[in-house]
């Protein structure tokens, strides 16, 4: 079964995932995202199967709608759907993944956003490289870590000028998730060219945060 319109869906995930709802588990959920958001208590394997069947005509309007709504379950329904569906969408649509990152801001999201929509959205659309040179310098934490994170999924497609460069940019950021970012970017790059990844981290010893360097060499040593 295919749903179309976008109130029928979020009514339709809305019955099931209320029905779902498990409220001792939903305590443990939220102790672990430190108290940023309401839970329903329903683990990732069970939100795939409440996912079955779901394919709005109107994504966009979808997945705003569900960010709106205030269990974090929501929003990690409206990343799987948007996972299934950035195919379908054009350049243009950076920008409400932009509302989407700025919005209810925490890794669990943001992260997934990163690597499975905007990446996407760039590669499919490489115009949108001069929005990630403009991301990576935005005074957002959240929209720059998802410059250091959009290529995650490239893979052997990984462009290491723009990777290095990014994480040399944002080197000398303080707070966690940055360095964070810096150093898993390049454990993933890493997979695929390993000495590359180890000759950067040496030249740059003295830039990188201790953080950076450690996740970075986690698999090449």
């Amino acid at each position: 079964m295919t749903l179309g319109a976008n109130p029928h869906v979020v009514d339709l995930l809305r019955e099931r995932f209320t029905a779902a709802a498990d409220p001792q588990r939903a305590v443990a959920m939220r102790a672990y995202m430190r108290d940023q958001f309401p839970f329903l208590g329903i683990p990732s394997p069970q939100l795939k199967v409440l996912l079955r069947g779901v394919s709005p005509t109107d994504l966009k309007a979808t997945v705003l709608a569900l960010w709106n709504l205030p269990e974090r379950e929501y929003q990690y329904a409206a990343c799987a759907l948007l996972r299934r569906g950035v195919k379908s969408c054009d350049e243009s649509f950076i920008g409400t993944a932009r509302h989407l990152i700025v919005t209810k801001s925490w890794w669990d999201t943001v992260d997934t956003l990163a690597a499975h929509t905007v990446g996407p959205l760039v590669a499919r659309h490489p115009s949108l490289v001069n929005v990630m040179d403009e991301w990576i310098r935005d005074d957002n934490m959240w929209i720059a870590r998802t410059a250091l994170l959009h290529q995650l999924g490239y893979k052997e497609s990984t462009d290491p000028e723009r990777l290095f460069r990014y994480c040399l940019e944002r080197a000398d950021h303080p707070d966690f998730f940055i360095r964070k970012a810096i150093g898993w970017a390049l454990r993933q790059y890493a997979w695929v060219q390993p000495e590359a990844v180890r000759a950067f981290v040496k030249a740059n010893e003295g830039t990188l945060s201790p953080l950076s360097k450690k996740e970075a060499l986690k698999n090449v040593g």
